[in-house]
């Protein structure tokens, strides 16, 4: 019988076991987390208001309570105080690592250290309760905000700081970042791109829910569309980018004057620094950029500056090495063929990858099903040799001769009917535990 895990519980691990339990009849999978809460991004990433996208932790917990599926969280592996993965290796025929992206890009400028000064992922850790986030007061004393970045993730954290109360409090967002939220001063927020809006990467439905926002206008400039020769006919764009251009020239010149707040859509505008004011972010210094004739932009020499005690970066994620494995510092993936890991153009015998650590952080969450696939395919074609390695029956007392006590998944169970309770107390509907001891004592109630 084939003994597989699966390292990371998100779309990209549930896909690969429910990928494995479909095309092999015996194989068991233990999909291992180093959080006691399984679904990964879409738990922690994914909007609180996004009920619709949230919904897919349905789906992945079909995956998950499959006969032959056994979730083991707060299992870490690598890195200090975790399971080595040449450990993992002899607890298992193979191992695939579904780790995703777990750090952010830098924008590489003067004044990035500020305070004031985030990762988007640090601020939709904070509003996801993601154990490990920080509350650090982001949006505490904040006039305006910038955000850099015009992919869906910017949208989103542009989005979460203009609503209200009324509309978060639905949500499952944990109670002391509805609090701050809700007390925010925040009345403009700039979402900015330096090249132009046919480029821009956020999807057209995410787009047109900014302007359904109440007391919150939507303000596009005319002119920066118009420096932007796919503005003035977008019929040859993809159809994503037409849509998306079609919308912006619909708003351009019009709307967001006399709401309480305003979302600025600003394009062809590159980040040169982070200005200090009293020890912390005041305002970005932009510089005006163009169009170069081959799909990027150069700098014009002309400078711009705005307001901001709040700045956001949100130019992408990036994955990082994982001790014993190989890792390509250029991508910010691990080398591998079909899913099958490489190293030094040497197969790793039994260790594959699939998500984002495997093709870099592209795709929406569909994107992860042929991945997934792809990467079992060929670890299948392996099993004749990967069966011939003795591994143990039950990897978990291993684990737990390690120091490493597996939250399963009646702990799970349990987190979710806690945060139930929390959230009838709080008078709302579920709410996040938002703290590792919180998380970790209602799982054991429920084992």
């Amino acid at each position: 019988m084939l003994r597989v895990a699966v390292v990371g519980s998100g779309p990209s691990g549930c896909y690969t076991a429910q990928n494995l339990v479909q095309l092999d009849p015996t194989v068991r999978v233990d999909v291992l987390d180093r959080l006691p809460c399984p679904y990964g991004l879409v738990r922690y990433g994914v909007a609180p208001d996004h009920e619709k996208i949230k919904s897919l932790q349905g789906n992945l917990r079909t995956v998950l309570e499959h006969e032959r599926v056994r979730f083991l969280g707060g299992v870490r592996v690598g890195g200090m105080g975790g399971l080595p993965v040449e450990r993992l290796r002899e607890l298992y025929h193979a191992v695939v690592y579904c780790v995703g992206a777990a750090t952010d890009r830098r924008l590489g400028i003067p004044g990035e250290e500020l305070p004031g000064s985030w990762s988007a992922t640090e601020f939709v850790s904070w509003y996801s309760a993601h154990p490990d986030a920080i509350d650090a007061g982001f949006v505490r004393d904040a006039r305006s905000a910038v955000v850099i970045g015009v992919g869906n993730v910017a949208v989103d954290v542009a989005r979460m700081l203009v609503r209200g109360v009324a509309e978060l409090s639905p949500t499952d967002m944990p109670q002391a970042a509805l609090t701050e939220l809700a007390a925010s001063r925040i009345r403009e927020v700039h979402v900015v791109g330096r090249r132009g809006p046919s480029q821009a990467r956020f999807t057209t439905k995410e787009l047109r829910e900014l302007a359904g926002l109440p007391g919150t206008g939507v303000r596009v400039a005319a002119d920066e569309l118009a420096l932007d020769p796919a503005c003035a006919d977008p019929s040859a764009l993809p159809a994503t980018q037409r849509r998306n251009v079609e919308v912006l020239r619909g708003w351009a010149g019009s709307g967001g004057r006399g709401a309480d707040r305003s979302i600025r859509l600003r394009f062809f505008l590159r980040p040169v620094e982070l200005l200090d004011d009293g020890g912390r972010v005041g305002a970005v210094l932009f510089e005006r950029t163009e169009p170069d004739g081959r799909g990027g932009v150069r700098g014009t020499g002309r400078h711009e500056t705005v307001e901001a005690q709040l700045v956001l970066r949100s130019v992408g994620y990036r994955g990082v090495p994982l001790d014993g494995l190989p890792f390509d510092e250029e991508s910010g993936t691990v080398p591998h063929e079909a899913g099958r890991v490489l190293d030094s153009c040497f197969g790793v015998p039994g260790d594959y990858v699939a998500g984002w650590i495997k093709r870099g952080p592209t795709g929406v969450i569909g994107t992860n099903r042929p991945d997934a696939k792809e990467t079992v395919t060929s670890l299948l074609e392996d099993a004749p040799a990967l069966l011939r390695r003795q591994v143990p029956e039950d990897p978990v007392g291993a684990l737990r001769s390690a120091g490493i006590e597996p939250v399963p998944w009646t702990g799970w169970q349990a987190i979710e009917r806690a945060e139930a309770v929390l959230g009838a107390r709080l008078g709302r509907s579920v709410v996040k535990l938002a703290d590792w001891n919180s998380l970790l004592t209602a799982a054991r109630a429920g084992t």
